[in-house]
C-alpha cells in the first residue's frame, strides 16, 4: 500500500498484483481508488516469478518493485530482472550488490576489509563438520577468557534473514547437530549451504543504519539510525524507534552520541566501497559497553523505513518518503542533495500490530476483526490492510500470511513526548474479534504498550 501510494505520488502508473485469499485486502481496493480496476491482475502465488512477469508483460510493466520480503534480496530473481528477452527495472540494488551483500559471511569478510568492526567469528563459509566444531570450541573458550561462565555460539544460514536459519548453541555437546539442522536448512530453503560461526553477544542493542545512494554508487547519504531491539523470540521486530540512542533523556555507560556517528560513517564508507546504489539497511548490535558490531547489510526497502523518514528532514523540508526515495534512485534519477542537506528532528516509535500471543511464544492468531479503529492525530500515522477500518465490515485473517494488521508511526518532539504519546495511542486502540474457537481474539497491543517505556534502554 505504502508503495502504491509513493507511486501514486510521483506520477507513476501501477499494476497490482494479489492473490485468492488477500481478494479481500485492503490492498486490493486501495488500488482500485487510485488507478481502476484496469491496475489489478490476480495471481496464485507472490512467489512464481514466472507468473510476475507473464503479468508484467501482458499490462506493459517496465519496472518491479519487490516490496520488502519474497524476491527482494535475492539476486538471481533481480538479475533474471534485468537480463530476461524483455529486460524489466529492478527498484532496489543492482543484482551482483544484492549477490555480494547478502551473504553475511562476505559481508563480514568485506567490512573486515575496511576497518568495519564485526561479530567475532568466521568469515567464510564452513562446510567441513570437523572445522566448524572447532572454531565453535575457540569461541566458546574465548567468552570464558571474557568471563562468560555461560557462553554462546550462534550457527546462522549466511544467506538467511529475518531472524531465519539461526541457532544458538550452549555446550559443545549440542553443536555438531545444530550445525547440521541450520546447514540442512540453508541447502533446502536458500539453496546455499553456507553456514556462518560466530559469537553470541548478550544484552545488546539492535540498531540500524538507513542508507540511500544512486545508480553507479557515487554518492551515498544516510537517513539516521534506528533501534528495533524489541523482538518476538523468533527476532522479528515488534517496536521500531528513530534515532537509535537518545542521551538526551537516557543515561548510557558510553558516549551514545559518538557511537551513532560511527555506525552512520562506516555504513556510508561502506555503501560507497561497494558501490551500493539503491536504498538500504546496515544493520549493528551494541553491547552495554558501547561497542559496535556490524551484523549484516538488508539489500532492501524495510518495513520500518517510515520511522526513519518520520524525523528526516531534506532541506528543511517535512514529508521524506524513502520509499518514494528508493523508486526514484530505482529508476536511474540522480540523489539531488548532499549528506549537509539532511538534518533529524525529534523521534518517532513505530509500532506492529499483530494478532498473536505473546504470552504464548508469539504464537499466530486466527480468526475475524469486528472492530478495528483509533482516534485520528496530527502526530500519528496508521497503515493497514484491514478493510474493517473503512468498510466496518468483519475481515477474516488468512491463514496464508503471518497475521500482520497495521503499523503505527508516531512522532514527537522527543522521545518521552513520543513514548507518551504511543501509549495514548495504544490504550485508546479499538481492536476486537474472535478466534477460530470463538474465544476473544489475540493481539499484541498489551505487549507494545508494556514495552514502550524500555526503549533504547539496555
Amino acid at each position: 500500500m505504502r508503495i502504491m501510494a509513493a507511486c501514486a505520488r510521483l506520477g507513476h502508473e501501477f499494476i497490482c498484483v494479489y492473490t485468492g485469499p488477500d481478494a479481500a485486502s485492503g490492498h486490493v481496493r486501495m488500488a482500485a481508488e487510485l488507478a481502476g480496476a484496469g491496475c489489478l491482475a490476480r495471481i496464485r502465488s507472490y512467489q512464481d516469478p514466472s507468473e510476475l512477469f507473464a503479468v508484467a508483460d501482458a499490462l506493459g510493466a517496465d519496472a518491479v518493485h519487490p516490496g520488502y520480503g519474497f524476491f527482494a534480496e535475492d539476486f538471481r530473481f533481480a538479475r533474471r530482472v534485468r537480463l530476461r528477452d524483455r529486460p524489466l527495472t529492478f527498484i532496489g540494488p543492482s543484482w551482483n550488490v544484492i549477490r555480494d551483500l547478502g551473504d553475511k559471511i562476505n559481508t563480514k569478510r568485506i567490512a573486515r576489509s575496511l576497518g568495519v568492526p564485526t561479530i567475532p567469528g568466521s568469515d567464510r563459509p564452513i562446510f567441513d563438520e570437523m572445522e566448524a566444531a572447532e572454531l565453535a570450541r575457540t569461541i566458546f573458550a574465548f567468552q570464558l577468557e571474557q568471563g562468560i561462565a555461560e557462553g554462546c555460539v550462534l550457527v546462522k544460514a549466511s544467506a538467511g534473514g529475518g531472524g531465519m536459519g539461526i541457532e544458538e548453541v550452549y555446550d559443545l555437546d549440542a553443536f555438531r547437530s545444530a550445525y547440521r539442522r541450520v546447514r540442512n536448512y540453508a541447502r533446502r530453503n536458500l539453496s546455499d549451504e553456507g553456514v556462518l560461526i560466530e559469537q553470541r553477544v548478550f544484552d545488546f542493542n539492535h540498531l540500524e543504519v538507513q542508507i540511500a545512494a544512486e545508480r553507479g554508487g557515487k554518492n551515498a547519504v544516510h537517513f539516521g539510525t534506528r533501534n528495533c531491539s524489541v523482538q518476538s523470540l523468533g527476532r522479528q521486530k515488534r517496536i521500531e524507534a528513530a534515532p537509535g540512542f537518545d542521551p538526551g533523556s537516557i543515561d548510557y555507560a558510553f558516549d551514545a552520541a559518538s557511537v551513532l556517528a560511527d555506525i552512520t560513517r562506516h555504513s556510508v564508507n561502506m555503501a560507497l566501497a561497494v558501490g551500493y546504489d539503491n536504498v538500504g539497511t546496515w544493520e549493528w548490535i551494541v553491547t552495554p559497553r558501547g561497542e559496535p558490531f556490524l551484523m549484516e547489510v538488508n539489500t532492501r526497502i524495510q518495513v520500518e523505513n517510515g520511522v526513519s523518514a518520520a524525523i528526516s528532514r531534506i532541506n528543511g523540508a517535512d514529508g521524506v518518503n524513502l520509499i518514494a526515495e528508493q523508486i526514484r534512485l530505482g529508476l536511474g534519477e540522480p540523489l539531488g542533495y548532499t549528506q549537509d542537506d539532511i538534518s533529524f528532528h525529534g523521534a518517532a516509535i513505530e509500532y506492529r500490530i499483530l494478532a498473536e500471543d505473546p504470552q504464548n511464544r508469539f504464537t499466530p492468531g486466527l480468526g475475524r476483526i469486528t472492530r478495528f479503529s483509533w482516534r485520528a492525530e496530527p502526530w500519528l500515522s496508521v497503515s493497514t490492510q484491514v478493510p474493517t477500518v473503512l468498510s466496518g465490515e468483519p475481515y477474516d485473517i488468512p491463514m496464508d500470511f503471518d497475521p500482520n494488521l497495521a503499523l503505527a508511526i508516531i512522532r514527537g518532539d522527543d522521545l518521552p513526548q513520543a513514548r507518551a504519546r504511543g501509549e495514548a495511542f495504544l490504550d485508546g486502540l479499538d481492536l476486537a474479534g474472535v478466534d477460530a474457537s470463538g474465544g476473544p481474539l489475540c493481539t499484541n497491543v498489551a505487549f507494545l504498550r508494556a514495552r514502550t517505556q524500555t526503549l533504547l534502554r539496555f
